[in-house]
């Protein structure tokens, strides 16, 4: 374990005890000497720490103690890392380039020890099916749900006929084989669920939608019986 999970984890574990805790208890449970747990314990006072106590009276977090910005544990790494690593082979190229630069941004801030962990991470992303047709319109897919504007659409369903629709998206899903624009549908005036590779035009109005799209997630996600992630 780095020094720095191991600082982490005495946050944390500080944190959830209300009451003085002992030095050997703490130390026990991390699974260090009492030694080095005083001496952890001496770094993170001297980092604003509220820690209050003493060797043989016991320990206790006050109020107030942020741990400083972007620490994450080790297990919070691994999952930055094959997160981005995900996107960047599934997703569309601008989305791909933001996970790249976010990751990079992150290990800039890193302490030294978890810096390495991020640039060393074993866990990897197995091929995918080719990214189907329509990559192109999921930025303006995206930039629409975030604005919570309208799109009108031209949409061949999977029999070949196409029509023109007018839809509030508010979600888009992605799977190995196929990207899902979750939406309203004002024709059908239901949700409905759109096969971006079956998008063949778009148009992003300058008209918002009527209504919050965290209010059309939540309904959706009761009809569809989808928990949130």
């Amino acid at each position: 374990m780095s020094r720095t999970q191991r600082l982490f984890d005495l946050i944390q574990l500080l944190r959830r005890h209300r009451y003085p805790v002992t030095g050997a208890a703490l130390a026990a449970e991390l699974g260090v000497s009492v030694r080095t747990l005083y001496r952890d314990i001496g770094t993170l006072q001297a980092q604003g720490a509220h820690i209050e106590g003493e060797p043989g009276l016991g320990y206790v977090l006050r109020p107030g103690f942020m741990l400083p910005p972007l620490m994450f544990s080790e297990d919070e790494i691994e999952a930055l890392v094959l997160g981005s690593r995900w996107v960047v082979d599934r997703a569309d190229t601008r989305l791909g380039s933001a996970a790249r630069n976010a990751l990079a941004k992150i290990a800039a801030v890193l302490p030294g020890d978890l810096r390495e962990m991020l640039d060393t991470s074993t866990l990897l992303i197995g091929p995918g099916a080719d990214i189907p047709a329509g990559e192109a319109e999921l930025p303006l897919i995206r930039q629409a749900i975030r604005l919570e504007r309208k799109l009108d659409i031209t949409y061949c369903d999977l029999q070949d006929a196409a029509s023109a629709r007018t839809i509030w998206p508010f979600a888009l899903a992605f799977f190995d084989h196929i990207r899902i624009v979750v939406a309203w549908c004002e024709l059908r005036q239901a949700f409905r669920h759109f096969r971006a590779d079956r998008i063949t035009s778009l148009t992003i109005s300058e008209q918002r939608y009527p209504r919050r799209r965290q209010t059309l997630l939540k309904e959706w996600r009761e009809i569809e019986g989808v928990q949130p992630q």
